[in-house]
């Protein structure tokens, strides 16, 4: 009598939804976090890309990945753990030179900026870490291309992704950073200085997909809500260039 009691107790119950998982690029934090507001079910983890593809490929239990540029999405494609079929990219961002509100002038980001002069003696850079850091990786290519890295790499400072190199330019630990212009946007310590040249860097992309193993069905909804009308009005009114 007890069993059927709370058999029949059970019936009455309604299922909890099962929770998704995404796995998110530090830069999207704001973002995600407006879009998915109310979302009980939907856990959030931010960080770096490479961390969190890293992450998956150990077998991390994830239904989305969402990296800050197309070489991590394509390091888990290679390895069979997304779902080809539904990568999509949908936004892009700016890359800029930001400074402790107040404590800098305007830079113009060009060949010929004497870096040397503008982080002063003892001075840092800092943004990701060009080894597996996506902003870092921009950066690299941009300093490259402005022929600026020769006097950037000896003082980089490299961060384990934006949101933490953005911080130590808000603390005053270093004069200037390498940021995407959303995270400086939401930073009101921080002052934007100057922009890269849209052609000193390939263009900065945010693929998204399904990880393979885990509930296909619920995380291609969450990915068309992520992808959404809705979501990409609220990805535009925080400063992300919408494809």
């Amino acid at each position: 009598m007890r069993s059927l009691i709370l058999y029949l107790v059970l019936l009455a119950v309604p299922a909890r939804a099962a929770e998704l998982r995404v796995f998110a690029a530090a830069s999207l934090t704001n973002a995600l976090q407006e879009v998915a507001a109310g979302r009980s079910d939907v856990r959030f983890s931010f960080a770096a890309s490479s961390t969190l593809a890293r992450q998956i490929e150990q077998g991390a239990a994830v239904d989305l990945f969402l990296s800050a540029d197309e070489a991590w999405m394509d390091y888990l494609a290679q390895r069979g753990l997304i779902a080809t079929e539904t990568r999509i990219a949908p936004l892009s961002n700016v890359l800029v030179l930001v400074a402790p509100f107040g404590q800098a002038k305007p830079v113009t980001v060009a060949p010929g900026l004497d870096l040397a002069a503008l982080l002063g003696r003892g001075g840092r850079l800092v943004t990701g870490d060009p080894a597996h850091v996506p902003v870092g990786r921009y950066a690299k290519q941009a300093l490259e291309r402005l022929g600026l890295w020769a006097v950037a790499e000896p003082r980089l400072a490299r961060a384990e992704n934006v949101r933490a190199a953005l911080l130590l330019v808000e603390r005053g630990e270093a004069p200037y950073g390498i940021v995407y212009a959303t995270d400086a946007a939401v930073a009101p310590k921080v002052r934007v200085v100057g922009t890269f040249p849209a052609d000193s860097h390939v263009a900065i992309s945010y693929p998204m997909a399904v990880v393979k193993a885990r509930d296909g069905t619920a995380a291609r909804a969450l990915l068309a809500e992520l992808t959404g009308p809705k979501a990409k009005a609220v990805y535009g009114k925080l400063g992300f260039v919408v494809r």
